[in-house]
């Protein structure tokens, strides 16, 4: 259950029909689960991709920005989107130990699908990012292999994405509370053309301690106690457009997360990796291409529009987040851990 569906509501803007990262038009999600004992161990960790859209992306680049928050993370990818202002792969995301079997994964999915790739053209630069699940799950067996993110990729939909404990979130600690993914959207149309624009947030939350979250600013203060002894943690955030912006303006866009991630009660903490990472569907850029100049539209960033966008990245964040909580489960993990859902 969204946290619509109990009555809290985030923000002014409007949600979009699913709520959803994949209300953007072409967005696409994929996740694998992964939840089992092995041996004197337990795997409760996972994979979610998400895809700009459902062609070749190496071949039709979209423009991306990231934002580092705090910078205790392990990602791939995010110096060369810093330096070109393109994602070329899907985005990966999995536990802190997933991350070289997951790109490894994601790369031997674009190399089959590519072949001029490393051959007759460049190499491929493949966006990964990660939350420490080693609360739950059994980080050091390393369960996470690179046919999990290759699955993730290939059974990616244009659905409603499936919230809580699945996935990258399987095994993520949220507030002392079950965390997970979470997902949110929202939608406003400009005066003057009546173009419809979307903004879309996916998370996946794994951050906090109990006594960080505002129980009473969302009606919750009858929640019961549920104190984890787990480490600093970490969220990944995923945001979406279908507005045409540049990679500049979606950096922009990107830091205005944070203001949702604070709304939630994070101080983002010192041990803690929280990380944006952007994009717009709006123009694609041909990898190849005989033109000399490329052009492209993109919202002067005066227009009125700009801010609906500010506004739509920190609500969608902020809901995105209290949807991860609302729709995970209690789970139980590696030596016996039990993680409460906060409604469950």
């Amino acid at each position: 259950m969204k946290i619509r569906e109990r009555g809290i509501t985030i923000g002014t803007l409007r949600p979009g029909k699913k709520n959803c990262i994949t209300d953007i038009d072409g967005v696409m999600v994929g996740q694998v689960t992964l939840d089992y004992p092995l041996d004197d161990q337990y795997v409760c960790t996972g994979v979610t991709a998400v895809l700009p859209h459902g062609g070749n992306l190496f071949r039709e680049k979209v423009p991306a920005a990231c934002y580092v928050i705090n910078g205790f993370g392990k990602t791939t990818g995010l110096v060369q989107m810093e330096e070109l202002g393109v994602i070329e792969s899907p985005i990966m995301l999995t536990n802190t130990f997933g991350v070289p079997a997951v790109t490894q994964g994601t790369l031997e999915y674009l190399l089959n699908i590519t072949p001029e790739i490393g051959d007759t053209t460049g190499t491929v630069n493949i966006v990964t990012g990660e939350c420490n699940d080693g609360y739950l799950n059994s980080i050091r067996t390393l369960p996470v292999k690179p046919e999990h993110a290759i699955a993730a990729i290939q059974n990616a939909k244009p659905d409603i994405v499936e919230e809580g404990a699945v996935g990258a979130g399987r095994g993520m600690v949220c507030f002392g509370y079950k965390g997970g993914v979470g997902a949110s959207s929202r939608v406003f149309t400009e005066d003057q053309s009546t173009t419809e624009y979307h903004i879309g947030c996916l998370v996946v939350s794994n951050f906090g301690n109990q006594d960080e979250f505002p129980f009473n600013k969302y009606g919750l203060s009858d929640i019961p106690s549920n104190t984890k002894d787990t480490p600093d943690g970490s969220i990944m955030i995923i945001l979406a457009t279908n507005a045409p912006v540049s990679d500049r303006q979606l950096k922009r866009l990107a830091k205005r997360c944070g203001i949702g991630l604070g709304r939630t009660g994070s101080h983002f903490s010192n041990g803690s990796g929280d990380i944006v990472i952007a994009f717009s569907t709006a123009n694609k850029i041909l990898h190849e291409s005989s033109k000399i100049v490329e052009t492209a539209h993109f919202i002067r960033d005066d227009h009125p529009i700009m801010n609906q966008l500010f506004q739509g990245a920190a609500e969608a964040a902020e809901e995105a987040i209290l949807n991860s909580l609302s729709q995970a489960k209690t789970t139980k993990g590696r030596k016996g851990r039990v993680v409460e859902g906060l409604f469950s």
